[in-house]
């Protein structure tokens, strides 16, 4: 075991202790030296692996954590994911030195399910279109879409999916689901239709995203994707922006196949000048912000702070991927 007070930590997460002082009065009383994100946004490779030699305990969150700047780290001991994906992480080049890598898998599961379905209903009310004519001075009859009696979709019936599917339960409508590894009791116990990729994209109204960026769904919503779906109906992204072919996704709004869309994540974070999914009125984009609520805030940060220590110290993470 180390001694705590000769450790150095890296935190990158800009969010990291927001709305909580005490947890950063903790980690800092414990740890040696404590370095936090000096540019107040994601880390690329080069610019990280300029932080990370002296560095044992590292929190981390969306920087881009390849074997370049793995392999920069002289003594890193533990990456501590604040969140669950673990996408951006190079598991193999973290396993070749024997770095123990974690995440906080559920911390932030209700907070991106309440904004999977505040996006469903600002798409089907056009509640963004209405609010920005009010303050023009208009006063438009918009025409919205009821969400009783529709058919709602899940790609991926995980903790974030089945937080909405509760979430869902008092609105009346039917919920058909895909993953390949359903809880068959959850659903049947929450009345969730439990069908194949097709058939989910074929029914769905309303399609919400709750998949883990992987070699086989990156870039899964392509052209036959979405020729696949209804006609009129929405498309939601609370997952990884790089799950959904973009250019596919524009041509599918501008030719009318799909009515809409909402998206907290996209492929280029923050996104280019001129993106042009972003000058549709039927898109609705948040910045990234699935996972910032008081609530999520608090569990990534004290979760992904507690298996960093508990990794230094010798002691079994709760949380650990490798």
């Amino acid at each position: 075991m180390m001694n705590l007070k000769n450790c150095r930590v890296l935190v990158t997460p800009t969010s990291y202790a927001k709305n909580d002082a005490q947890l950063k009065t903790e980690l800092e009383s414990q740890i040696g030296e404590v370095i936090y994100n000096p540019i107040g946004k994601p880390l690329t490779s080069h610019e990280l692996a300029k932080l990370l030699p002296g560095v044992h305990g590292y929190i981390a969150g969306l920087d881009e954590i390849d074997a370049r700047a793995i392999n920069a780290a002289d003594c890193l001991q533990v990456i501590s994911r604040y969140g669950v994906g673990v996408d951006n992480v190079d598991l193999d080049a973290a396993r070749a030195k024997n770095i123990i890598v974690t995440n906080t898998p559920g911390a932030n599961s209700v907070s991106v399910a309440e904004l999977a379905l505040g996006l469903m209903l600002a798409l089907a009310r056009q509640i963004p279109e209405a609010v920005d004519a009010i303050h023009q001075g208009k006063w438009p009859r918009l025409a919205g879409v009821s969400i009783e009696g529709k058919t709602i979709g899940i790609l991926g019936l995980g903790s974030i999916g089945k937080h909405l599917t509760r979430r869902l339960a008092g609105f009346d409508c039917k919920i058909v689901a895909f993953d390949p590894f359903a809880d068959v009791a959850f659903a049947q116990a929450h009345h969730v239709e439990l069908a194949d990729l097709d058939a989910v994209i074929a029914q769905a109204d309303f399609l919400s995203l709750h998949l883990p960026l992987t070699a086989e769904t990156r870039g899964m919503v392509d052209d036959v994707f979405l020729s696949k779906m209804k006609t009129g109906s929405f498309l939601i992204n609370t997952a990884r922006g790089e799950i959904v072919n973009e250019d596919a996704l524009l041509r599918a709004l501008q030719n009318g196949r799909l009515k809409g869309a909402g998206l907290d994540a996209l492929t280029v974070e923050p996104p280019e000048p001129g993106n042009p999914l972003l000058a549709l009125p039927q898109v609705i984009a948040t910045p990234h912000l699935g996972a910032q609520t008081d609530g999520a805030v608090h569990n990534m940060g004290w979760w992904s702070t507690k298996d960093c220590l508990a990794a230094l110290k010798n002691e079994k993470p709760d949380f650990r991927v490798v």
